[in-house]
């Protein structure tokens, strides 16, 4: 059953009706994301482990009989009119919706069009992926009205390729993945190559923990050149490497000692390269070595991670930018913070923290008395409760008005 507060709904439905002039049938929710560790290693075929937060993308639709998808946002203006079968990206936010219509139809789905609004807790351009809870909940939403023999891995894969080929953003698979499959109280551990997943406890709560978000108010785009280029330069590492390591398929298969002993196969033109291998070798290590802290109660040695984690993204991969660096440093000032590292794509965005759930109001008046001196604008900060992942089902407006029956997923 999707659950989402009754003032939240009642915004949706008399914003669907108003523009649309009928009520919505179907609701479906997708929530963003963090990533506890794992930055930069998906789209090398590694190893993540993030977890679906209580920030979501809710998005109610009436099913159309023709093949159209209407859809306006409560956090963007216009109102977008599309075809189904001429759909062309347009450099704009329902480019993700649209994206999804596209690569449903060319996985062979026959989708019926949809009247949609879509409403948004997740901080755009924050590193939290309200690109893909947008994807996840439309996809969900087309399943459902368009009645799809569809499980939602396929779901998953298809979002994804919805960014990576229609938007142009040659993302990874976790943040569909972690939208679909996210476990309250729960990291996901999740094998980019196999795709297996697997759920890790994550007990903030009983030890007197919170995870915490800083968003910088410096927005990324990670459809920009930066992203992808990344991506390019992982190749020409594994490139390198195979020449002593012909067997290697990516990054993924590189372990610390053998990128160590296969250092002087960079020479100096490849200096590039080898920094961008350097951070996802020691990433894919960091997230093993995390899951094991875990499993200790270790939680120092999990904020040694992320210490590590940021460092390797700032001095390694070169995605961080000042004003992450400032919140980094702002938080390792901050007794009772255990760690803070750089979250997302990266060239801004937000920082994830760890921290003893009393420092709470300590830490944030920190990044408010320091962090515009140093930035020269303001941070939002808020802790995230780890919750589920995706659902959808009918919409619930009352005895009279009750347009079908629900599900919890498809």
């Amino acid at each position: 059953m999707v659950e989402i507060a009754q003032a939240r709904l009642q915004l949706l439905v008399g914003a669907h009706r108003q523009t649309f002039g009928q009520l919505p049938a179907i609701i479906a929710q997708a929530p963003g994301r963090i990533n506890l560790i794992g930055e930069h290693t998906d789209y090398n075929d590694g190893f993540v482990l993030p977890a679906a937060i209580d920030r979501d993308v809710v998005l109610v639709a009436t099913p159309r009989p023709d093949r159209r998808l209407r859809i306006q946002s409560l956090n963007a203006e216009g109102l977008a009119d599309l075809d189904l079968d001429e759909l062309a990206a347009s450099g704009e936010w329902h480019d993700y919706a649209a994206g999804v219509a596209d690569a449903l139809g060319r996985a062979g789905y026959r989708l019926f069009g949809l009247d949609a609004t879509v409403a948004g807790t997740v901080p755009l351009g924050g590193g939290l992926s309200s690109s893909a809870a947008l994807e996840v909940a439309t996809a969900f939403a087309f399943s459902l009205a368009s009645d799809l023999s569809v499980t939602e891995r396929e779901l998953a894969l298809l979002c994804q390729r919805a960014e990576n080929d229609f938007v142009g953003a040659k993302v990874g698979v976790m943040d569909q993945f972690v939208s679909v499959f996210g476990r309250p109280d729960h990291a996901i551990h999740l094998d980019c190559r196999s795709l297996e997943t697997r759920p890790i406890p994550l007990p903030l709560g009983e030890h007197g923990l919170a995870l915490v978000v800083c968003d910088s108010g410096v927005k990324h785009a990670i459809a920009g050149g930066e992203y992808n280029r990344r991506r390019q330069e992982c190749a020409g590492a594994v490139a390198i490497l195979k020449g002593k390591y012909p067997e290697i398929l990516n990054l993924r298969d590189v372990t610390p000692a053998m990128l160590r002993a296969a250092s002087g196969l960079f020479g100096p033109d490849d200096q590039i390269p080898l920094r961008r291998a350097r951070h996802v070798v020691s990433e894919n290590a960091r997230v093993e070595q995390t899951i094991d802290a875990l499993k200790r109660a270790d939680w120092a040695a999990v904020g040694s991670a992320l210490w590590a984690s940021h460092a390797s993204l700032r001095d390694d991969y070169a995605v961080s930018v000042p004003e992450i660096d400032a919140l980094v440093e702002i938080a390792r000032g901050v007794r009772g913070v255990l760690g803070a590292r750089l979250m997302g794509g990266g060239f801004g965005g937000s920082t994830l923290t760890l921290l003893h759930r009393d420092v709470l109001d300590p830490f944030t008046a920190a990044v408010a008395a320091e962090y515009p001196t140093r930035a020269g604008r303001e941070a939002t900060v808020y802790p995230v409760t780890i919750v589920g992942g995706a659902r959808v089902g009918w919409v619930e407006l009352g005895e009279n008005e009750q347009p079908g029956g629900e599900t919890a997923g498809n």
